[in-house]
């Protein structure tokens, strides 16, 4: 089966890749129940897929991408519109898991596809909710660190098949404590500096499970390069806000109603609270699809410096 499979891969290249494509979007369309239905505490499988009105959706109105293009992001049952984020977090999945393909062999591959869709899950639970399910951070952690043990390869492990295997499993666990540890300590320092909670617990936990996946340098470049998406995503984010509150302010009180006033509010605590969680995913997907030769080179060179 492993030749059979190595001569298709051989001669049709774009074949697995397009099927890897095809699984992304497909499992993109899971993850949008997923990051709908978990935060509500319900099931992800049962009852089916149904419309706002509550009628359910055929199958053949259910592709991935295509039914929406098809009917235009409008319900065929009612006529009401669909969010193009649907379709958005599909495609989305389908490219990046076509790129984990295309990079890695097909074992570690796979496993990248289960990191990716954990990333993605939680980016948007994140971003709608406040909160990272425990699911995904502490059960990635758990399933990171067993997928390590169980293929090396994740970890480039090498040589005697026990030594890689624990080398490769060890490399998983220092990954999730240096991980964990390093924002447990920025969070703690930052609650002492601003006099309030600087990060959330849900992140701790998130950069051990990237960690897991990545090792410790992946865990640290998650930490400081999704501070630093978190400064070019934030900056204009809090600009806006700005804006959004001088533009209340200049409105004529004589005429201000309830909705200007709850308005008013929202303006007011507009980028008051920004989830750190997306920019960690957004740092851990950046390392593991193709920047952790760069990163792990740097941390070589550093040490070197420092003669360790």
């Amino acid at each position: 089966m492993i030749e059979t499979f190595q001569i298709i891969n051989e001669d049709f290249p774009w074949f697995f890749a397009a099927l890897a494509a095809i699984f992304g979007a497909i499992t993109g369309s899971f993850l949008n129940v997923c990051i709908y239905r978990i935060p509500e505490d319900r099931s992800t499988v049962f009852p089916g897929s149904r419309c706002a009105c509550g009628k359910p959706i055929p199958f053949y109105h259910n592709i991935p991408v295509l039914s929406w293009i098809v009917l235009r992001g409008r319900a065929s049952c009612c006529g009401a519109r669909f969010s193009i984020r649907y379709p958005a977090i599909e495609l989305l999945t389908a490219v990046l898991f076509l790129w984990v393909w295309l990079i890695y062999s097909p074992v570690v591959a796979l496993i990248g596809m289960l990191f990716v869709a954990f990333l993605i899950c939680a980016t948007f639970i994140d971003l709608d909710h406040m909160i990272i399910p425990d699911r995904f951070s502490i059960g990635g952690m758990v399933l990171g660190v067993v997928l390590s043990f169980a293929f090396p390869a994740l970890h480039g492990g090498e040589g005697l098949p026990l030594v890689a295997h624990v080398q490769s499993g060890l490399e998983s666990i220092i990954g999730a404590l240096v991980g964990a540890g390093l924002v447990y300590w920025v969070a703690v320092l930052g609650e002492i500096v601003f006099r309030k909670p600087a990060m959330g617990e849900g992140d701790v936990k998130f950069v051990g499970f990237i960690g897991a996946f990545c090792g410790w340098q992946g865990a640290v470049f998650a930490m400081f390069g999704g501070a630093l998406v978190g400064s070019v995503v934030l900056l204009p984010y809090l600009l806006l806000a700005r804006l959004f509150a001088g533009a209340s302010e200049e409105s004529d009180p004589a005429t201000e109603s309830p909705q200007d006033s709850e308005t008013e509010d929202e303006a007011e605590h507009f980028g008051a609270q920004v989830p750190f969680g997306p920019m960690l995913a957004v740092a851990g997907l950046i390392y593991f699809l193709g920047f952790d030769r760069f990163v792990d080179a740097y941390f070589v060179e550093v040490a070197g410096v420092f003669g360790l």
